[in-house]
């Protein structure tokens, strides 16, 4: 079972060659139902888009911004979304405590990941391998 980093899920999303290749490439050798994105990458594209939003200062701008916002939407309305719930919570706080040197959304989820016994797919692969117990993977390359 694998959990999408946000950056794996954004190249599926726009299709970002070559890097889309290689990641389907891998992906057709698993069930569709192996695959999972985290609430915290919503929550890091809501927010992206909404920065953009409002930094917009043309009408194609808004146009755009919220077009982009309507993709994600449609995109997490589809997907196996996992919550960050009572046992990724703990998990993220047992890394904390172990002062575990990442991201706070990162490290939201590999938290998610480890207490689920997921295999976190991500070309930051630096960050995620400081996180004890957690399985990680780069898709993007050949």
């Amino acid at each position: 079972m694998f959990v999408l980093d946000t950056d794996h899920l954004t190249i599926v999303q726009q299709r970002t060659m070559p890097a889309y290749d290689y990641v389907l490439q891998r992906v057709a050798r698993h069930a569709p139902s192996a695959f999972f994105v985290s609430i915290i990458s919503l929550h890091e594209q809501v927010m992206g888009w909404n920065a953009y939003l409002s930094r917009a200062t043309t009408a194609v701008a808004v146009v755009r911004g919220y077009e982009r916002l309507g993709r994600v939407l449609a995109n997490f309305a589809t997907a196996q979304v996992l919550p960050f719930d009572e046992a990724a919570a703990t998990v993220f706080d047992d890394l904390r405590t172990q002062r575990v040197r990442i991201g706070v959304m990162d490290l939201r989820i590999a938290a998610i990941a480890v207490s689920r016994g997921m295999t976190v797919l991500t070309r930051n692969v630096s960050d995620f391998q400081r996180v004890p117990g957690l399985h990680v993977e780069d898709w993007t390359l050949p």
